[in-house]
């Protein structure tokens, strides 16, 4: 059989994704407003992710009511399945209130800042929670292996991240550490996907090829940092990630267990009548300029 060509294997990964929002949506008006349950065996993956985004917009309005503090740390292997994750996490909450935050390389001047900075300056306030996809820790993964930070920087950030992070805890902040790990050969099929999808191709970054040379490394620099970082108090959280959906389902039940939260039901809200008409003239159509209906 013949494989299936470029453009056609897009719009089926596009379909597959349009496919699955419409299936969770089509939950907003069937399903009810039940507790967190244990999924039977042989479960529907649309039906789990719906339930649990339900529970999701519980928490966080629970969050918003009670002016609660939520940082999330998503790390791991490149193709790990952490942006999916962030993804159906926030596809059903208010971006005022839950918002990914992913640096790109630190600046001139943020080279010269104390290194924790620029990532305090993204920390959650009252009533707000932040997703950081990727965070203080590349000082501990791809500076390290890359070597774009020296030896004494390094060390340093592994001395002085527990006590940051103490410090973040201290202060009220939930921080919830996870680490997605994947075999080496799905992320050697992810890799491929990407590179046959035109769709997909902007994740794979120079860096990502450069990380596949040093796998090793790359594991050890893990190791390392979990030996020094993963503490009582803030905890790594290890997502097997190597079937993606199953990872989604676990990390998003998982975050959901903790931080305590009640059953926020949203507002009954109704839509008041339009104001009547009183002989405004609204200008001619003719005058504006509209988008031309192609479909």
């Amino acid at each position: 059989m013949a494989k299936k060509s470029k453009p056609a294997a897009v719009e089926k990964s596009v379909q597959r994704l349009a496919k699955e929002i419409t299936a969770v949506e089509q939950h907003w008006h069937t399903a009810g407003w039940s507790k967190l349950h244990k999924p039977p065996k042989k479960y529907n993956y649309v039906d789990e992710l719906a339930h649990l985004q339900f529970e999701l917009i519980k928490l966080q309005e629970w969050v918003r009511l009670h002016g609660l503090r939520v940082a999330v740390i998503f790390e791991g292997r490149d193709a790990a399945g952490k942006g999916g994750v962030i993804k159906r996490i926030t596809e059903s909450l208010n971006p005022r209130i839950c918002r990914v935050v992913a640096l790109g390389t630190p600046t001139e001047r943020e080279r010269g800042q104390w290194y924790f900075q620029r990532y305090v300056a993204e920390l959650p306030t009252r009533g707000e929670i932040v997703l950081f996809d990727r965070s203080w820790y590349n000082r501990a993964g791809v500076e390290h292996v890359m070597e774009f930070c020296d030896k004494v920087e390094y060390q340093e950030f592994l001395r002085s991240c527990p006590i940051f992070e103490e410090m973040l805890v201290r202060s009220g902040i939930y921080l919830i550490k996870y680490w997605f790990s994947v075999n080496d050969e799905e992320q050697e099929r992810r890799f491929q996907e990407r590179i046959r999808n035109p769709i997909k191709r902007w994740k794979l970054s120079p860096m990502d090829l450069e990380s596949r040379k040093r796998w090793v490394e790359y594991s050890k620099a893990k190791d390392v940092m979990f030996d020094h970082t993963d503490r009582n108090k803030t905890p790594w959280h290890v997502v097997n990630a190597d079937d993606k959906k199953r990872a989604r389902l676990n990390c998003i039940r998982h975050l959901l267990n903790q931080i305590p939260y009640k059953d926020m039901r949203p507002v009954e809200i109704e839509l008041p009548p339009r104001q009547p008409d009183t002989g405004y003239k609204r200008p001619k159509k003719s005058m504006q300029r509209f988008v031309p209906q192609v479909y």
